[in-house]
């Protein structure tokens, strides 16, 4: 089933824009041509819309006086997001002061005839001018501002928070399913039917996870008792959201899916059947679209489901793969002798989609970049649902008026029954007029508290408020008829570009500057089975001989390493160098500069993007050789191989750039002044074994293209890497004598080939203690001062305020602090929660980490691999003891049961931060809650530890955002995610104080150190007179 899926979707998935909409619009010209029909029936539509005065309390009208492109539209979203969650006054007023105290509210007065929203937009012109009342005023106004402000607060606190209220109620059917069903009567009197769902996002833990399923039983009970006579598509549904009730939603726990979550989404099948309702699985985002499809398709074939018609799925027309999923769905039916509810919808995910495929590099997007083509994937599913009457019950949500009457035309041309779908709060007045041409109308009824609201409303906000949205332009005056009116076809046939231009593919998207690196899919199952095959096949190379330099290898002199997860597994024998390997290397760098540092900086580079390039051919090797020797998981060797990548062709760029000519500088006329770069000699490239790619190749790569020869020693724990990625470096054009691998004792180096006088500068990743021991060497030599380029660790924090949002917080921590085994420089070691939601915080961390899955990184399923080596895991579980008498602990993963260096994920709740004193290598998270009123004694503490690598916040305050912005003293500040994984030229990353020298790797400035720099002066009138100031005169 699995392959078979994969088979039959996987050229869609991402398949080229244009090729798609060729492929829909020839569909679409195959079809009778009923353009005048629907454009006239489309046309009394919406004028049947205008006439009606909208609800005073509508959405609509929320919309149309508060555009989510403005200032306004953005800090009522803001406030919708999270003022309601906020459960202290504090912080709650000043969310308040920070969204409302932003914005002209008065000007909006008025815009719109609904008297409530005047009213509330009164409402919050008062607050701001009470929030703002003597602020910049001196003496007895101002202390009455003051006062005015704080006998105000309580006030304003009520009001706004009634105001979000009201909003969130226009979305939210009822807080409670009985209260839903109560409410929804009325509209069922006029027609309608209901589909209830109950609010919830994805589950963090297991515990969230179970009462999402348990409401969903209790609703299917409740909606049982209010059958009406008609048959199964007359009767009120239910929709399920399958994250909300498994925590581990996703291809990679394909497995767990199957043996945990299956057995629940068969018995609320069987609930749904007993009682004569049909259930339908929503649509989330489109890399868990195949689960959601294996699942209906073992469900269809369940004895206890047989004669069920009940069973449905939402399909997202916005997906590329849209139309062919509905085939799939018509030979499922087919197949099993059933017929499915499926709700076609447009999409609700894009702006993540398009974000997602962008930050992953994949090849192209899994949806389409225009709204355009969307509706015409949406014509196209809907020809084809009512053309297969038998096997599916075509249900069409939408709130456009001329897709409306696309599909009222498709049905009388099918002879089809249907229904239409509208959101609760939303499409009202167009709904109305369905529904009284006798056409069947079901509002799809979120049910839930306003904790739960949060981020549907935002999504519904987004979806629905854009410009570009249908719901926003049929009630502006301003829209002309005729744009309402146009027809998709016809509007695709007279553009030759389908992909929006505005929207380039990820591979495109640092263009002109330079190429992107490209990702793979690990949303995709075909790619997952093929990498897991590709790195189990990889180990009969085992074991690997690294001898790059031809060393007569020996039981002394050779180096042999196992893979870190299981000590049975010999991964390599690498050859060390002696001290008089390491000085004929120094030798032989010291004679090819004078050759290498006149190639042209423009084939310099070129080799560089070659290197690049060969180290992209060799993807597979990469990812097997750092999933044996360096425990990376799939995820972290796909992002390390990208960096390596990415940092070959942005040096290559930043050399071009800098090095191509000499910059003119301005001076006296009569005189020719220029700078110019030019390389330093020998440079020491010292790269760690947590990323024994991404920064030995960026380090080499920054040396070799500004002109230097590279001595490049490899971490000990990862030499194999090393020794690949070198080989590639002399395939592309690196010459031998240029580029030096040597695996060698970091004391003899440090001793004997740093103090050597020929060493022009260091490039070193690793240790403060290490930092210093190399900085100690340099200096203590008798000769030119050489450049050291450190970049360090650091004792990495986050804060966390009352305004975050819990869920996105600790999805956060668990990234931060536990990908990669906690074995980043930039990793999350201390975490400041404040105190106001610190229970919820950790509760919710403790549930997060025991749904982590340890293991072989070579295993697609695993979260968290190994730590680099026995010594790594000794060093941390003496820091566990020594926190047993220091600290209480949160919370503690599953440890296998297997003989690897595995280290258990880790939280500890700490008295006072000032205990924590130096940085700790791994899967350990240190804990300590604070009031909000001590952010800046915060902000001070971590300052004094004098590290200033990596800073995060979670906040949704501006003002705390800025705060912190101004006085932490770190090299990379990440707000509202993780902080981990800088992209290079993104985010150049590198810290201050302990945490390095700079300048940032990946960053405009980082070339600068590996050059000198020398001007060039000379007087043009030397030979007599000015000839360019003669030329001038008038």
């Amino acid at each position: 089933m699995t392959a078979d899926l994969s088979t039959r979707l996987n050229p869609y998935y991402r398949i080229n824009e244009n090729e798609a909409v060729t492929t829909l619009l020839a569909h679409l010209d195959s079809l009778p041509q009923q353009t005048e029909i629907i454009s006239s029936v489309a046309e009394s539509l919406i004028q049947g819309v205008r006439s009606q005065k909208l609800k005073a309390m509508s959405i609509e009208n929320f919309l149309q006086t508060y555009d989510l492109g403005s200032q306004e539209g953005l800090a009522l979203m803001c406030l919708a997001e999270a003022y309601l969650r906020i459960p202290d006054r504090v912080t709650q007023t000043a969310l308040i002061r920070d969204k409302v105290g932003s914005v002209e509210w008065a000007r909006n007065i008025g815009r719109t005839d609904s008297t409530v929203v005047n009213l509330v937009t009164m409402g919050l012109a008062t607050t701001d001018s009470f929030l703002n009342w003597g602020l910049s005023q001196d003496g007895f106004k101002s202390a009455l501002g003051a006062l005015t402000r704080k006998f105000s607060e309580p006030v304003i606190r009520t009001a706004v928070g009634q105001a979000m209220k009201i909003l969130g109620q226009q979305f939210v059917l009822g807080e409670t399913i009985e209260a839903a069903i109560k409410k929804a009567q009325a509209a069922e009197r006029r027609g309608y039917r209901h589909s209830y769902d109950m609010l919830g996002e994805g589950a963090k833990t297991a515990g969230d996870a179970e009462r999402y399923f348990q409401s969903y039983a209790q609703a299917l009970k409740t909606i049982a008792h209010y059958k009406n006579d008609q048959d199964i598509y007359g009767q009120p549904s239910i929709s399920v959201k399958l994250t909300a009730i498994h925590p581990r939603y996703e291809l990679a726990q394909r497995d767990r899916v199957f043996k945990e979550l299956y057995p629940k989404v068969l018995h609320l099948c069987e609930e749904a059947k007993s009682s004569g309702i049909a259930l339908t699985i929503d649509a989330e985002e489109s890399d868990r679209l195949q689960l959601s499809l294996e699942l209906l398709t073992k469900l269809s074939a369940e004895p206890s489901l047989k004669d069920w018609d009940g069973l449905g799925l939402a399909v997202q027309a916005y997906q590329k793969r849209a139309t062919r999923v509905i085939d799939f769905l018509s030979e499922t039916a087919k197949d099993h002798h059933r017929r499915f509810c499926v709700r076609l919808v447009k999409g609700a995910y894009w702006d993540m989609e398009i974000k997602r495929t962008q930050e992953r590099g994949l090849r192209d997007y899994p949806v389409f970049t225009r709204k355009l083509n969307t509706d015409l994937s949406y014509m196209v599913c809907a020809d084809k649902m009512m053309s297969d009457k038998k096997g599916i019950y075509s249900q069409f949500a939408t709130h456009n008026a001329y897709t409306a009457a696309t599909i009222m035309a498709y049905a009388d041309h099918h002879q089809a029954s249907f229904e239409f779908q509208r959101l609760h709060g939303m499409g009202e007045k167009l709904h109305e007029q369905i529904v009284a041409r006798g056409i069947p109308c079901r509002i799809y009824a979120p049910v839930g508290d306003h904790k739960d609201l949060l981020a549907y409303l935002v999504r519904r906000l987004l979806e629905n408020g854009a410009n570009s949205s249908f719901v926003n332009k049929i009630h502006d005056s301003a829209t002309n008829m005729e744009d309402l009116l146009m027809d998709p076809i016809e509007q695709a046939h007279s553009s030759d570009q389908h992909h929006n231009p505005v929207i380039p593919l990820p591979t495109h998207l640092l263009q002109p500057t330079r190429r992107n690196s490209f990702g793979l899919d690990l949303g995709d199952e075909a790619e997952l089975r093929r990498l897991e095959k590709v790195v189990a096949d990889f180990a009969t190379n085992f074991p690997l001989t690294n001898n790059l330099n031809n060393i007569e290898a020996t039981a002394e002199n050779t180096l042999t390493l196992h893979d870190p997860a299981n000590p049975n597994q010999v991964v390599s024998h690498t050859p060390q160098l002696s001290e008089a390997d390491l000085k004929q290397t120094l030798d032989k760098a010291t004679s090819a500069f004078a050759t290498w540092s006149f190639v042209p900086v423009q084939k310099r580079a070129e080799i560089i993007e070659t290197l690049g390039d060969k180290i992209a051919e060799a993807y597979d090797e990469f990812i097997a050789l750092l999933v044996y020797e360096g425990g990376k998981t799939f995820a972290d060797a796909i992002a390390e191989i990208r960096e390596a990548i990415d940092f070959c062709y942005y040096y290559a760029q930043q050399a071009r750039s800098l090095m191509s000519d000499p910059t003119s500088l301005p001076g006296p006329t009569g005189e020719r002044n220029e700078l110019s770069l030019h390389s330093r000699g020998v440079i020491a490239c010292i790269s760690p074994w947590n990323f024994p790619l991404a920064i030995f190749l960026g380090q080499v790569t920054a040396a070799l293209v500004t002109g230097n020869t590279v001595l490049a020693k490899p971490a000990k724990q990862t030499p194999s890497v090393a020794h690949r990625a070198v080989e590639l470096a002399y395939e592309a054009g690196i010459p031998h004598d240029v580029l030096q691998y040597i695996p060698a004792s970091g004391q003899i180096l440090g001793h004997q080939t740093l103090t050597d006088s020929r060493i022009a500068g260091v490039a070193f990743t690793g240790s403060t203690d290490v930092a210093w021991a190399i900085n100690q060497n340099l200096a203590a030599r008798r000769c030119a001062i050489a450049p050291l380029i450190a970049e360090t660790g650091g004792i990495n924090a986050m804060i966390v305020d009352s305004s975050a949002l819990t869920e996105q917080v600790v999805n956060d921590i668990i990234i931060s602090a536990f990908q990669s085994a906690g074995q980043r420089c930039s990793a999350l070691r201390l975490l400041y929660v404040q105190e106001d939601v610190a229970e919820k915080t950790i509760e919710m961390l403790k549930g997060a980490m025991a749904e982590l899955q340890l293991g072989h990184s070579r295993f697609i399923s695993t979260d968290i691999g190994s730590v680099i080596d026995e010594k790594a895991k000794s060093e941390l579980l003496d820091h566990v003891k020594w926190l047993e008498d220091k600290a209480t602990l949160l919370a503690e993963a599953k440890l296998p049961s297997l003989d690897g260096s595995f280290v258990a994920p880790q939280a500890w709740l700490l008295k006072e931060s000032s205990l924590l004193t130096k940085e700790v290598f791994g899967p350990i998270l240190h804990v300590v809650t604070f009031k909000g009123p001590e952010l800046p004694a915060i902000i001070s503490d971590i300052n004094a530890k004098g590290f200033g690598l990596t800073l995060g916040l979670h906040s949704r305050l501006d003002t705390t955002i800025d705060y912190v912005r101004r006085h932490a003293h770190v090299g990379n500040f990440y707000v509202n995610r993780s902080i981990i994984g800088a992209v290079v030229a993104v985010q150049p990353f590198g810290g201050e104080g302990l945490s390095g020298t700079g300048p940032k790797a990946g960053g405009p400035n980082y070339l600068m150190r590996f050059v000198h720099e020398r001007t060039y002066t000379q007087d043009t009138t030397a030979a007599g007179g000015n000839a360019s100031l003669l030329a001038n005169v008038i």
